[in-house]
Formats: structure tokens, sequence, C-alpha cells
């Protein structure tokens, strides 16, 4: 048999199978309370994006439930095997791919923007801004916005991976953490923060633009990193 490189498996996976292992031994028994995110990152000695994705793929996994205000219960485990979900990026790797590649786009786009691109921006804005909650549509908004603005260097590998980069929020792991953490009051904030990028690129501000972009996809970390037991948007933070 042929050697085949062996691939190391995310920090998080390696959390989660030490977390389900636990469990499995009796550790933590169903309907036990398991450490608070904070308390798990301090005895692991990692971060709390970290331990999120862990807990989030357990959910997806059906070991474990998470109660927003209450805390992390241990479940029955599925009749079935439980399956891990078929990419192995979390949620938060996905999003800081995207803050780096989209804001140098960003930055080229507002080198090369033309009056039809602008026109189109502010098309998805307009009907980004009549959404009032998150949904279908305004997932499918975003992502247009996002490939519109890679559009404008006329670039049809840089839009399809553009597109496929956010494609790959659809998966169990995104929607989990969107039911807990995405409602009227983020969708208005998001739904700002890519106004600022529009007027940034119309502007034809490059640095102005990278930085929008970015503080856009840093914010949308910052929302999905808050406490199970906050209930209020996060607050925007200093990097």
């Amino acid at each position: 048999m042929p050697i085949q490189a062996v691939e190391p498996r995310r920090l998080y996976r390696q959390v989660a199978d030490q977390l389900r292992q636990l469990i499995d031994s009796g550790e933590f028994a169903v309907g036990d309370r398991l450490p608070t995110e904070r308390d798990l990152a301090d005895q692991l000695g990692i971060s709390r994006p970290t331990v999120r994705e862990a807990l989030i793929a357990l959910e997806v996994e059906g070991r474990i439930r998470i109660r927003v205000g209450s805390g992390i219960y241990v479940t029955d485990p599925p009749n079935a095997a439980a399956s891990e979900a078929a990419t192995d990026e979390g949620p938060f790797e996905l999003l800081r791919a995207r803050e780096f590649v989209e804001g140098a786009i960003a930055a080229e786009a507002a080198l090369h923007i033309r009056p039809a691109d602008l026109k189109l921006l502010d098309d998805v804005l307009r009907r980004m801004e009549a959404m009032r909650h998150p949904n279908k549509m305004t997932i499918a908004l975003d992502r247009e916005f996002h490939t519109a603005v890679a559009g404008i260097l006329e670039n049809a590998v840089l839009v399809r991976f553009i597109g496929e980069l956010f494609d790959q929020r659809m998966n169990p792991y995104f929607e989990r953490l969107s039911t807990y953490f995405e409602n009227k009051e983020s969708w208005q904030i998001a739904a700002g923060e890519h106004r600022a990028v529009r007027d940034a690129i119309a502007a034809r501000d490059p640095e102005r633009a990278k930085a929008a972009m970015q503080h856009h996809l840093r914010q949308s970390q910052i929302r999905f990193s808050r406490n199970f037991d906050e209930r209020a948007v996060a607050k925007e933070v200093t990097q």
C-alpha cells in the first residue's frame, strides 16, 4: 500500500474528540452540564472560538444541546453512529480566510470601479436594507454583494472563488451558529457594514475599501464569538 500524506486534524476537531471521549467514558452523563466555554478554554489552554467550533460540531452530531442562557448539556447519543460533516474547516477559519482575500479584492475594486458596477452594488444594497430579518433571502443577497465586489475586477475565477468561499457557510456548523447569533439587530449592523464597503469603493479609496471589508468580516467573527449566555448583539471591539 503506498504511503499517503497525513493531514493534521484541525484543533477544534481534536477538542471535539476529547470531549466526545469524556462523554462516552461516563465522565459526563446524559443530562449533565459541561463546563462553560470560558472554563473549557482556560482548562485546555486554547481560544474560545476554537472551543465554540468544537461545541457546535458536537451539537451538530447530536451529542450535546446548547441552551442559551442556561448552559451546555449532554444529550442521548443519536441512534446512528455520529458522522462528521463533510467539511473540516470551521466557521472562524473560513471567516478569517475571507477577511484576508476579500480585503485585497475590495482594495483593487476601488481602483477599477465603473458606473455600472456602482449601480449594481446600489441595487443589491437597496434590497438588503429592505429586508428586516435574516433569512434565506438575506443570505442570498449577502452572497450577491460579495461576488459583485469581486466582479468589478472582471475576473471570472475570482468571482467563482469568492462565491465558493461564501457557500461554505451553508454547512451545518454555520447554520447552527446562525440560529444563536443572527437576528434583526445583527442583520441591520451587517447591512451598514456592507454600505461602508460600497462607499469606500465608490470613493476610489483602496485603503479605506480594504479596511471596510476586513472590518465587516472581522465583526462577523465577533458576532459569532459571544458567550452563549449573552443575549445582546456583540459590541464592536478595537483590534
